[in-house]
């Protein structure tokens, strides 16, 4: 087994103000997402909108956010995190600040689309950055810690936004939001360094490098990001985490909602109860990072140490959401949502971790912005045909037990769809027609 080797203190200090940057955009980024459902009922009021227009917006983000993950991904390998996060947070901030100033549904709908967009390249930098400063055996953690500001961010957003809607009004609220995201896209470009900005050493480069396939490239191009969808461990992601961002969607959109209706929760007492299964996504979304990077230590390959952990937490999600459905104790139904997003979260790191070993470096933010483009067409689905569901037999159950199938289909991608790790040499096969590809996963 080669010599595990260990960062420097010049690249720990690096990687550490890197991802503690990244959680504070990612909890920014989920705190944005929410200001709207927060102020749902006040905006409604203020603007004269209906409860039909209010659907319109909400699902308005989530839309544009799943197609803007296409090229934001490719633009994010190609211009570097540093660029690319930079535009995003002052795009989606610059949306906050306008969500502000509306007059009516058209101008709310325009930031809306905005906020979307803005916030795309969020979670592929992320996967780059991974990459870029981490050894193989080590970002699973670090995406774990990245990626729990999703649900560290929702789990804070409904007590904080509240607060400053209560104390500041609706609008002042999008604004304060709006003008601290701006901060932190200012202090992501003034403090983050892409690799190619520093003078590195062999041995930090050694250890960044470590693991991965020798001849990397640094960027991609056009060419190289249209091959990845020959592959079929690109459609196994792109499958895998549709369930995976389904199923967190059931929750970030209808708990509160499932609370009252069904379970006849007092508004007072929902607020708190539905930020309980929250904050134990925050856990699992950690404690997955940490089980892909333990099983690379132990000798596991990279892509089955994450997909394996992906499918078994997504197929416990799916028995404690059908769980949830079913038991008549309130308490316990709560626990089984917190347990459900315990293991979903599990699978989101697990998810956004393999995309640091499915691919090519300079393919990695590309390939992990189509598994999230795949994961929010789900989330786009999730809320509307939840509704549509509960609106045609007046209970959440049988709601519930569609989110659970999926999650079980995409558990069956991760398993029976994700292959082998699609490699340069394989996309470098496919440009050339009459070679065919040498890995296992093209297709």
């Amino acid at each position: 087994m080669p010599e595990m080797l260990k960062a420097t203190p010049r690249l720990k200090m690096v990687q550490r103000a890197a991802l503690a940057m990244l959680v504070v955009a990612g909890v920014i980024n989920y705190i944005d997402r929410a200001t709207l459902a927060v102020a749902n009922p006040l905006i409604r009021e203020d603007l004269g909108l209906s409860i039909a227009d209010m659907g319109y917006l909400l699902s308005a983000f989530l839309w544009s956010y799943a197609f803007a993950q296409l090229p934001t991904g490719a633009m994010v390998d190609k211009l570097g995190p540093r660029l690319l996060l930079t535009l995003g947070l002052s795009l989606w901030s610059l949306a906050q600040v306008l969500g502000g100033l509306v007059r009516g549904f058209g101008e709310f709908f325009g930031a809306r689309i905005l906020l979307g967009i803005g916030e795309a390249p969020q979670f592929p930098t992320g996967a780059r950055v991974a990459r870029d400063w981490f050894n193989q055996r080590d970002r699973g953690l670090a995406t774990g810690i990245f990626n729990c500001a999703s649900s560290l961010g929702t789990a804070i957003a409904v007590p904080l936004l509240t607060f400053l809607m209560l104390a500041f009004g609706w609008r002042t609220m999008f604004m304060i939001m709006g003008i601290a995201g701006l901060a932190m896209a200012a202090l992501w470009y003034f403090a983050y360094r892409n690799p190619g900005d520093i003078a590195l050493t062999p041995e930090e480069n050694a250890y960044r490098t470590q693991g991965d396939p020798p001849g990397q490239r640094t960027k991609v191009t056009f060419r190289e990001w249209k091959l990845l969808f020959r592959f079929r461990t690109t459609w196994g992601m792109v499958l895998g985490y549709f369930g995976c961002i389904y199923l967190t969607w059931i929750y970030t959109a209808w708990l509160p909602g499932y609370l009252e209706i069904e379970r006849h929760m007092s508004v007072k007492y929902t607020g708190w109860a539905a930020a309980i299964p929250f904050a134990w996504g925050v856990v699992g979304g950690v404690l997955g990072g940490y089980i892909a990077d333990m099983l690379v230590r132990r000798g596991v390959a990279p892509m089955k140490s994450r997909r394996y952990p992906a499918a078994i937490a997504l197929l416990g999600t799916a028995a404690c959401t059908i769980a949830a459905a079913y038991v008549s104790s309130n308490a316990l139904a709560i626990a089984f949502i917190s347990a459900s997003l315990f293991l979903v979260y599990v699978t989101s790191t697990c998810a956004w971790a393999l995309s640091s070993v499915a691919a090519p470096t300079n393919c990695t933010a590309s390939i992990g912005a189509m598994q999230n483009f795949g994961g929010y067409l789900g989330g786009a689905l999730a809320p509307t045909v939840t509704g549509v569901i509960v609106q045609t037999t007046g209970s959440f159950v049988p709601a519930l037990v569609v989110g659970a199938l999926i999650g079980v289909a995409s558990a069956a991608s991760y398993l029976f769809i994700v292959d082998q790790p699609i490699t340069a040499t394989d996309i470098d096969a496919l440009s050339h027609p009459g070679i065919a590809p040498l890995q296992a996963g093209g297709g």
